[in-house]
């Protein structure tokens, strides 16, 4: 059942807000960057005046927004209802949220973004709001090549968590006093003046490396899925 009053949209919007708050406070949070000054959370030492736009698959949304005080930071989030509870929440944490996606008030979403990028980071879901999950859309590769902005690969693991399923994908949520950890990668460069080919091609590259890196996240979150790994490691130790 949609909610339609802007009213109670506000209410579940703060409510997510005061609860997740809460439980992302219990968690032991590692924030790791691979470039110094790619991190958009407040309170970091390095800080780079560079602008990005971050790529962030769509489960680990919340993990995302919570892990720290973003600053400077816009997101596009989609027209439809679920993207307003979504919307109001990031407004609520001092994110400022711009509605649309690549089926609905797409162009102008894209020109408020190229608008926003001038004095925020962007962070974009390539894979939302439609999905299939985990397979890019080429909207974040198209607007690096307009604006110049590099790519920040982004992605998060908790090692407790509850699974929330939707139509499409499925939402992580650390549970309380759990450890999480938040990964962003090398920035990317995507050249200007792309043809509709080229830009195909550039998403594919983006893609394969958030999917390298969230296989190095799972990797060291989650080791007892990997026994080969613990295998291969046992094995160097002995042979060092």
């Amino acid at each position: 059942m949609k909610i339609r009053s802007r009213g109670l949209t506000k209410l579940v919007a703060f409510c997510c807000k005061l609860t997740s708050r809460a439980i992302f406070a219990t968690c032991r949070i590692e924030a790791i960057e691979h470039t110094p000054g790619t991190t958009p959370y407040a309170g970091k030492k390095v800080k780079s005046p560079e602008k990005f736009l971050y790529c962030i698959w769509h489960d680990i949304l919340m993990m995302a927004i919570f892990c720290g005080k973003p600053e400077h930071m816009a997101g596009l989030v989609s027209r439809h209802q679920d993207g307003s509870y979504l919307a109001d929440t990031m407004r609520m944490v001092g994110l400022t949220p711009i509605r649309g996606s690549s089926k609905r008030g797409g162009t102008q979403a894209i020109k408020q973004c190229l608008e926003a990028a001038k004095a925020h980071h962007i962070a974009i879901t390539p894979d939302g709001p439609r999905g299939p999950r985990h397979e890019m859309k080429d909207g974040i590769v198209f607007l690096a090549s307009q604006s110049g902005r590099r790519i920040v690969p982004v992605t998060a693991r908790c090692k407790r968590y509850w699974r929330f399923q939707a139509k499409w994908t499925d939402m992580l949520i650390p549970k309380p006093f759990t450890r999480v950890k938040i990964i962003t990668g090398e920035p990317i460069c995507i050249p200007s003046g792309l043809s509709r080919e080229q830009i195909k091609e550039q998403t594919k590259r983006v893609e394969q490396i958030m999917h390298e890196l969230e296989d190095r996240i799972d990797r060291q979150m989650h080791p007892e899925r990997y026994p080969q790994d613990v295998v291969e490691q046992l094995s160097n130790s002995k042979a060092a």
